[in-house]
């Protein structure tokens, strides 16, 4: 596990989280401390033993939803992708395997549950295949037999509707694994004309030692460069002495 931890201040400079009880804010942060590589607490009773918080202090954390609670007591840092960046070659794959495969991580970078049912393993594809594979291939069946589309037309079953085709994305990365359609690679290349490539492999590497994917590949590039900035922002040292400030 990584020694350093990061805080964005977007999220603790906030109000929401501003106006917590200060023992709450102390707890989020040594939950943070304390979290594994991917955010997952899994001695968050031992932690408020060790920092004197109350029950309520982790209510609160639960209730405004900066923590994500597993039935087994695990709890996982909502924000944590916001906070940090670790390399994929410096960091240590979470031991919550079950508790990741519940979770999916938003275009923002933070963490959020999936609805019952629809757990992503680790190779991307529905850990319960019956419960959503079946209620998907009803719907689907639904409507081939009903052999019309909304304006009367009859198609035919399992032919896709006029205008409807999705826009081909192809596979970018050294794990092939990213996703990006032809105009979403020249967007890319517009925005981040000098490291578009190394973005690209980021994220790459992230995905293939996280076992997480993405519904826009892009979003999530240009979300982690807004973040990258907001770091290196927080990250600047006020000048010390006068030749400093003056030069």
């Amino acid at each position: 596990m990584a020694q350093r931890r990061m805080f964005s201040n977007t999220i603790t400079d906030s109000d929401l989280f501003m106006d917590m009880p200060k023992s709450a804010q102390l707890l989020y942060f040594h939950l943070n401390m304390h979290a594994d590589d991917d955010g997952f607490v899994g001695n968050t009773k031992s932690i408020m033993r060790m920092t004197g918080s109350s029950d309520d202090d982790l209510k609160i954390l639960l209730a405004k939803q900066y923590l994500i609670p597993f039935e087994n007591g695990v709890t996982v840092i909502k924000d944590w992708h916001i906070h940090n960046y670790i390399r994929s070659d410096r960091k240590h794959p979470t031991k919550y395997t079950s508790e990741l495969k519940q979770l999916e991580l938003n275009e923002d970078a933070s963490y959020s549950k999936l609805p019952f049912g629809s757990q992503v393993s680790t190779n991307g594809q529905p850990d319960d295949g019956h419960l959503v594979g079946n209620c998907h291939t009803e719907v689907r069946l639904g409507k081939d037999r009903l052999g019309k589309d909304s304006k009367g037309k009859y198609i035919e079953p399992g032919k896709p509707k006029p205008g409807k085709t999705k826009p081909v994305r192809h596979k970018y990365g050294q794990y092939q694994n990213v996703l990006l359609t032809d105009e979403q690679l020249e967007k890319l290349k517009s925005e981040f004309p000098s490291d578009w490539q190394d973005r690209i492999e980021r994220v790459s590497g992230y995905v293939q030692s996280s076992g997480k994917h993405y519904k826009d590949y892009l979003a999530t590039i240009r979300n982690w460069a807004k973040r990258d900035r907001q770091s290196n922002q927080s990250n600047k040292v006020a000048p010390q002495t006068r030749e400093d400030w003056f030069g």
